[in-house]
């Protein structure tokens, strides 16, 4: 049987010994170890997620009768740390993407109910505006006079007058219109999110990026209101304008990829960043503006010519029988009738509003990426700038061309100038 025994940690010996005997067959076995002196240990900066003070932390470790005391140092803020985002940041930033979340959610779900809006008020009116025609060609095919016919031209007129109401309420808030604002919000929040996201996955986000987010938040509450009373957006505007849904293009702070002195820039790059903005100009934003100018002459034709008609068939189904002219009455009351439902089809069932803002939110996005790529080249500092690599790419993407394809459009735009045919973005 043997025995290990050691000594006390306090103990001080100069030397290890090991002395052993045999007796009735007993080992006896001593191992003496050298006094380790009690020593402090210095950590690295340690971060803590929950509190932000200056302390010094000290812990107490017991082994047995050893006391070995260990001391965290130097104590830091939040302020100083350099391998780690301020916390306080990120709560913002993660409180700024569930408000996000939430008006995705709130923007997708008034949408579907301006969509059905659109459908139900289409076949409502037009089942309303058919049913009085019928009812004036039954009253003048009679050649009668009685109660029955004029319950028939009253009950018409009363529906001629209730479609001319209807007309004009829905012609004025345009519900197809409505819609697609609603899903270009949806469209752009959810955008919003992705980025936040983006940024907290791979990023150390800062003040600057909450400022940046909270900014665009406010823009798209501005741009695509939800009530309906006091801020629509005005269906009939004098003239078009791009749709704007971006804050003001503020300085970037510095930041710089690959250490790069340049930060991905060059100047063949910055000139065919130019030569992109000419073509974008001349021809998108120019080409979208000219078809919602289109679109909104159009809209308005049809929107005044609707509860035009609806009330020329209510006088001519009032008249019908009642004078000279009664026959050109019932007529005026039948085929305005049914002149009205035509043109409240191609209106709501071609959904004109829909596409006049569809034109108008697209002449916005290359407004937008103009504005962009001017913020950067007006950037003296390369370090401020968003790096040219990535940029370039992003640009490629948004207007569904490659990187050389996108090159190639620069030096063409160079040499044909204004007489270039091509278009700059190849997705719409």
């Amino acid at each position: 049987m043997a025995i290990l025994q050691s000594s006390s940690f306090l103990n001080s010996v100069p030397s290890t010994s090991s002395n052993y005997s045999c007796k009735r067959g007993l080992i006896r076995a001593t191992i003496n170890i050298p006094r380790i002196k009690t020593s402090k240990i210095s950590l690295p900066n340690l971060q803590s997620v929950l509190h932000e003070q200056d302390l010094i932390s000290y812990s107490t470790i017991r082994n047995n009768n050893n006391l070995v005391e260990i001391q965290l140092s130097p104590a830091t803020t939040r302020n100083h740390m350099v391998n780690g985002p301020d916390p306080l940041v990120i709560e913002k930033l993660y409180a700024i993407k569930e408000a996000v979340a939430d008006r995705v959610e709130m923007h997708r779900n008034i949408g579907e109910q301006r969509s059905q809006w659109n459908s139900m008020l289409l076949t409502s009116i037009n089942g309303i505006t058919l049913a009085a025609a019928t009812m004036v060609g039954i009253a003048a095919s009679t050649g009668a006079e009685g109660d029955s016919v004029l319950g028939l031209k009253m009950s018409s007129t009363l529906m001629y007058l209730a479609a001319t109401g209807m007309l004009t309420i829905i012609n004025t808030i345009q519900p197809s219109q409505l819609a697609e604002e609603q899903r270009n919000a949806t469209r752009l929040f959810q955008d919003l999110h992705n980025q936040i996201e983006t940024t907290l996955s791979i990023g150390h986000p800062s003040s600057i990026d909450v400022k940046e987010a909270m900014d665009r938040v406010l823009a798209l509450d501005k741009a695509y209101p939800l009530p309906l009373l006091g801020v629509m957006l005005e269906k009939f505007p004098s003239s078009v304008e791009p749709a704007v849904w971006w804050p003001q293009q503020r300085r970037r702070q510095t930041k710089s990829v690959n250490n790069d002195s340049w930060n991905g820039w060059n100047s063949k790059q910055e000139e065919e960043m130019r030569e992109i903005i000419g073509v974008l100009g001349r021809k998108d934003q120019e080409e979208y503006i000219r078809l919602g100018e289109k679109a909104l002459k159009l809209n308005k034709f049809l929107a005044m010519s609707g509860p035009l008609l609806t009330g020329v068939a209510a006088i001519g189904s009032a008249l019908a029988g009642h004078s000279p002219h009664g026959s050109w009455a019932a007529m005026l009351g039948i085929v305005g009738g049914a002149l009205a439902s035509v043109v409240n089809t191609v209106e709501h069932g071609g959904q004109v509003g829909m596409v006049f803002e569809m034109y108008r939110s697209n002449a916005g996005f290359f407004q937008y990426m103009q504005e962009s790529i001017e913020s950067n080249l007006r950037e003296t500092e390369t370090e401020r700038r968003e790096n040219g690599e990535l940029f370039e790419l992003k640009l490629a993407l948004k207007l569904g061309r490659s990187l050389s394809d996108l090159r190639n459009l620069a030096a063409a735009s160079s040499l044909k100038e204004e007489h270039l045919d091509e278009f700059a973005s190849k997705l719409f």
